[in-house]
C-alpha cells in the first residue's frame, strides 16, 4: 500500500496528491459531488478542508468521507504511464 504524503483540494473539485513512491498528480472527483455522502461536499468550502488520516493513511474529510488511496495511486500511475506512451 503507497501512503499519500502531500496532498491538496482545488476549486473544480479536483485533488493533487503525492504518494511516497513519487506518483503524482490530478485526480478530478467532480461527479461523485452531491452523491450519496459525498452531498457534503455541495459546499466547496467543506472539499477544501481535506485531511491526510495517519491511521488509513489517505485522504479523509469529516464526516466519515475517506477514498481508497490504492484505488487513487493506481488510477494516477496508469495515467502517468498512459501519458509516456503518448
Amino acid at each position: 500500500m503507497h501512503r499519500i504524503i502531500s496532498c491538496c483540494a482545488n476549486n473544480d473539485y479536483s485533488l493533487w496528491l503525492q504518494f511516497d513512491d513519487g506518483v503524482k498528480g490530478i485526480v478530478n472527483l467532480y461527479d461523485l459531488v452531491g452523491v450519496g455522502i459525498f452531498s457534503a461536499w455541495r459546499d466547496i468550502e467543506i472539499f477544501k478542508k481535506i485531511n491526510i488520516d495517519p491511521i488509513k493513511e489517505t485522504v479523509s474529510w469529516e464526516g466519515g468521507i475517506d477514498l481508497d488511496s490504492n484505488v487513487l495511486h493506481e488510477y494516477l500511475a496508469s495515467k502517468a504511464q498512459e501519458a509516456m506512451l503518448h
